[in-house]
């Protein structure tokens, strides 16, 4: 493919990833897999840079643009190779014209940055937010550990501050190594395996995942506990916990799976009430930690959805809450770092439950936010993270 056509190629990537925003629709992954998929006489080269450009475009817009052109012709603004690029060419962009709507810039709709800004992030903390994403990975201690890992692996990859994990570039293909296969590792972010050892839990413990989803922070667990114990891994989205069992059998990690229904979760778990030793709630959230990963998530967000999100995550507070014995500890953890989501969420519940106390464990990287623990991007390379552990009075 000529650049001219590499370019209109990521123009109409990113019409249908606007498009999918707007309406909620699949994600901007979901959409070039999809689209790739179609034409599949685009070659690998060609593919690299076709989502390089519509991701490039994604990030220069803080609002959601007004098409995939008037993106595209943002990034241009700041890329002095890009305006010859519309020229016409069969297969290319038309040339611009004056007058022209350019898409504004920004880091995030106007809105969310004033949330931003609020919850302590300065410019330089919400600009990390939109950069590459490195592949992270997390050496399975039920077969391995991370140096014999690392001696074995097609590239040895860097050490992270999370003990168990090792760091590659973006786009490496490491679900394909046979290493993988067998289970010797699970591609998790640094600062999720930092939040999984927050719950600090212990084997023979009784431990619940509650928003289990797939399942990545419970191979977390279910390895810190040796296998010796009782793991409960919950969710109520059957399509993602039906891919735990099969994730769980490759890393060797034994889990009790339960699918609850919405509104009835306490009804499914009435053999946990005050039995629980650790819980883990990885709880619905908006997501601003990811957009490393995800940068076209911050134009779903408005501020119904963000209301939605925080009434789901006093309520599975609450549930998990009730899981807990007297002595027992609680982690909740949002990859978002908005207050409203994460310290104010948790100041809530201890002032509403004076029951419960915080007490966070040491960890290796990150640092105190209000009752508990914030990773972000710029500060410790990671995606973003707030998180809080508490402990249930014994009396």
């Amino acid at each position: 493919m000529t650049p001219s056509a590499r370019l209109q190629a990521a123009i109409d990537i990113l019409d249908a990833v606007i498009a999918a925003a707007r309406g909620q629709g699949a994600s901007a992954d979901r959409i070039a897999a999809d689209w790739f998929r179609a034409r599949r006489f685009v070659g690998s080269k060609d593919r690299r840079a076709i989502r390089d450009l519509a991701w490039n475009a994604i990030r220069a817009c803080g609002d959601v643009p007004q098409s995939g052109r008037a993106a595209m012709l943002r990034l241009a603004q700041g890329d002095a190779a890009l305006p010859a690029l519309f020229d016409g060419s069969t297969y290319g962009p038309a040339p611009i014209e004056a007058g022209e709507p350019i898409a504004e810039g920004g880091v995030a709709p106007a809105w969310l940055v004033t949330q931003m800004k609020a919850s302590g992030l300065d410019d330089r903390e919400q600009a990390a937010l939109l950069g590459r994403a490195p592949l992270d990975i997390r050496a399975n201690a039920l077969k391995t550990n991370r140096d014999e890992l690392r001696a074995s692996l097609p590239m040895h990859g860097d050490l992270v501050a999370a003990p168990h994990g090792l760091r590659f570039p973006s786009g490496m293909a490491a679900e394909s190594w046979p290493e993988f296969t067998d289970g010797l590792f699970e591609v998790q972010d640094a600062g999720s395996q930092i939040a999984c050892m927050a719950l600090g839990v212990q084997p023979g413990e009784a431990v619940a995942d509650l928003c289990a989803g797939a399942g990545g922070k419970t191979l977390a667990l279910g390895a810190a506990m040796a296998n010796r114990g009782t793991l409960l891994a919950c969710d109520i989205d059957r399509a993602r916990l039906s891919r735990l069992p099969d994730r769980a059998s490759r890393a060797g990690v034994l889990v009790e799976t339960r699918l609850l229904n919405p509104g009835r979760e306490l009804d499914a778990l009435s053999d946990w009430a005050g039995r629980a030793d650790a819980v883990m709630i990885d709880a619905p959230c908006s997501g601003t930690g990811t957009w490393r990963r995800n940068p076209e998530a911050r134009w779903r967000l408005d501020a119904k959805a963000l209301a939605r999100y925080h009434a789901m995550q006093a309520n599975v507070l609450d549930i998990g809450a009730k899981l807990v014995r007297p002595g027992g500890r609680l982690t909740y953890v949002v990859c978002s770092l908005l207050d409203a989501e994460g310290a104010d969420r948790i100041s809530a519940f201890l002032k509403d439950n004076p029951e419960w106390d915080d007490a966070l464990p040491a960890l290796p990287a990150g640092c105190a936010h209000g009752h508990g623990w914030r990773l972000t991007p710029l500060r410790d390379a990671t995606d973003g993270f707030f998180f809080a552990t508490i402990v249930r009075r014994v009396n």
